[in-house]
């Protein structure tokens, strides 16, 4: 397990990855949206708290049977002005394959925040073959 200060200096170098790691966890329904209270502008996290209640991001069969927990499979980013992050990352679950889209903003603390969020369409939950 990374250190604290080993940790501190991956999220510095490339934010994108940890907060997708962190949104992941959040839109799974493995951590509550109010553990990234403080790391996300109010508009994101506002649709965060919308979100999570949902679990998107966990398999379709739901957080209450075994499954794959999802996890981060790609992650990029574009930055198309400074202090500005435009990144994507690809979430796997099982053989599920899912999008996650977000904004992060560096703030005047150079602390950087998610400014918005989005994930693609929740897929079609197919019933059971009888």
């Amino acid at each position: 397990m990374p250190t604290v200060g080993a940790q501190r200096r991956a999220h510095e170098s490339r934010p994108h990855h940890w907060f997708a790691h962190q949104l992941v966890l959040t839109l799974s329904g493995q951590r509550p949206v109010h553990a990234l209270l403080g790391h996300a502008l109010p508009a994101a996290y506002d649709r965060l708290a919308e979100l999570a209640p949902q679990a998107p991001l966990w398999p379709a069969l739901g957080p209450d049977r075994p499954g794959t927990v999802p996890t981060v499979r790609d992650c990029g980013l574009c930055r198309p002005r400074r202090g500005v992050i435009e990144a994507f990352a690809r979430i796997a679950a099982g053989e599920r394959l899912r999008a996650l889209a977000f904004r992060l903003e560096l703030g005047a603390d150079s602390r950087w925040r998610c400014a918005a969020l989005d994930i693609g369409p929740t897929p079609a939950v197919r019933a059971p073959a009888s």
